[in-house]
């Protein structure tokens, strides 16, 4: 058991149940045990891989996705280039390596790191030693600019609420003790006027989740573009809607029970692309699929000159890495692209309908 179980199952005694959203925020970031909090959850020896760490290929097409966005809005300076959740910096690192040659573009963009774990800001600063990079504890703390942004896989660890619909009414999903263990129990059956939309697209029994987190997220960085202009990439896995229990726990690259080990393994849901739409006041393009985007973008021509840069072992792993990005049945399917942007075209790859 962990140190944050115990204290959880000891906070649920004293005052009761608390929602799947408590109990996700508690688990990723408690300030002494949260998982983000407390350690580097990236690559083999962590618990999960993300696409910058798979391939150089993502991160460069991102990167010229974006200064090609700024370079159909007029090249306006100073903007702001950020990143949400940056892990080890590496996406960051490839958007201006890839970019260093479109003129202009560094000299007009402001490298911004939303990060609020110093474990991983200390690894940011280690990839990025070479860069001029401020760094930001949330979204809200962004820069008054025209934004360039991208967010590859932070939306989807902000925490959920979720609920089971019983007749025109829905029960939370909360976690409570039981013999002396977190389990999952169920509120009482309740109307929330949020959820009265679901009504016409659920059935009896049907679970639906919501986060308040990812659509603030959205609303915030769709305001700033309203008012400023620029473009957001939010890149993550989900569907456009809400249907089914995605809740899940990672722990060294295997799933487990998401009660099992509080704090020690990271938490995740699926994001749901429409209501990050439904929130955003400006306009909107996609959700398309990883893979389409990607090959949109050209990762096809640019895998075939790296592989031909490559033999063996390299070249086998690069192969590999391609796959896993665009392939339906590993990332290129369920992973999503969506894009906000101002009154201008949408950024490439999303400006086909």
């Amino acid at each position: 058991m962990t140190e944050l179980a115990d204290l959880l199952r000891r906070q649920i005694a004293a005052t009761g149940p608390i929602t799947v959203g408590e109990y996700m925020a508690a688990c990723l970031f408690h300030p002494r045990h949260g998982y983000y909090t407390t350690r580097d959850p990236l690559g083999a020896a962590g618990d999960f891989t993300t696409a910058p760490e798979i391939s150089q290929m993502f991160g460069e097409l991102v990167g010229l996705a974006l200064a090609q966005a700024w370079l159909d809005r007029g090249a306006p300076a100073p903007v702001a280039l950020a990143e949400l959740g940056p892990g080890r910096g590496t996406l960051m690192a490839d958007i201006l390596r890839a970019t260093a040659r479109v003129p202009g573009f560094h000299d007009a963009a402001r490298p911004v790191l939303v990060e609020a774990s110093p474990t991983l800001r200390a690894r940011q600063h280690e990839t990025l030693a070479d860069r001029d990079i401020d760094w930001i504890d949330a979204v809200g703390d962004l820069p008054d600019l025209p934004l360039f942004l991208v967010a590859n896989e932070f939306l989807d660890a902000l925490p959920v609420r979720q609920f089971l619909r019983d007749g025109d009414a829905w029960r939370e999903r909360l976690v409570g003790v039981a013999d002396d263990h977190l389990t999952f129990a169920l509120g009482p059956a309740t109307a929330f006027p949020d959820l009265d939309h679901r009504l016409a697209d659920t059935g009896q029994g049907d679970m639906v989740e919501t986060s308040a987190a990812a659509t603030s997220v959205a609303a915030e960085i769709g305001g700033r573009i309203a008012r400023r202009g620029g473009v957001a990439l939010l890149i993550d896995y989900g569907s456009d809607g809400s249907l089914g229990d995605t809740f899940q726990a990672v722990r060294r690259h295997e799933k487990e029970d998401p009660l099992a080990t509080p704090g020690a393994a990271d938490l995740t849901a699926h994001v749901d692309f429409a209501a990050l739409s439904r929130a955003a006041p400006c306009p909107v393009a996609g959700p398309v699929a990883q893979g389409v985007w990607l090959e949109r973008l050209g990762i096809v021509a640019r895998a075939r000159t790296l592989a031909d840069r490559l033999e063996g072992s390299a070249r086998g792993a690069h192969v590999e890495g391609f796959r896993r990005l665009t392939h339906p049945d590993a990332m290129g399917h369920l992973f999503k692209v969506m894009a906000l942007h101002d009154d201008a075209a949408p950024p490439p790859g999303l400006d086909i309908p």
